[in-house]
């Protein structure tokens, strides 16, 4: 499992954390996989806001013959949540 870290503009950003949005569509230049983890951290115009989120990996979805462009894929995410402890 690896840990991704991805920049999100604020509508699609508010999509995921109010749980309307289930897929990401990105290149695959990070080798993603299913159980992978991405933390997602909003950013417009070359700011972070400071706001960010996790989600899980649970499908992915490639290929030429389902339309999706070489290099690129659709993951199926949810939304995850960490309990850190001291």
């Amino acid at each position: 499992m690896k840990v991704h870290e991805l920049k999100t503009i604020p509508p699609y950003f508010g999509m995921v954390v109010a749980g309307r949005k289930h897929f990401e569509f990105r290149k695959n230049d990070r080798d993603f996989r299913i159980g992978d983890i991405i933390l997602l951290k909003e950013y417009y115009e070359g700011v972070y806001s400071g706001e960010w989120d996790f989600v899980e990996i649970t499908e992915i979805v490639q290929g030429r013959t389902l339309g999706i462009p070489e290099g690129y894929v659709i993951m199926e995410i949810r939304r995850v949540r960490f309990i850190l402890s001291p």
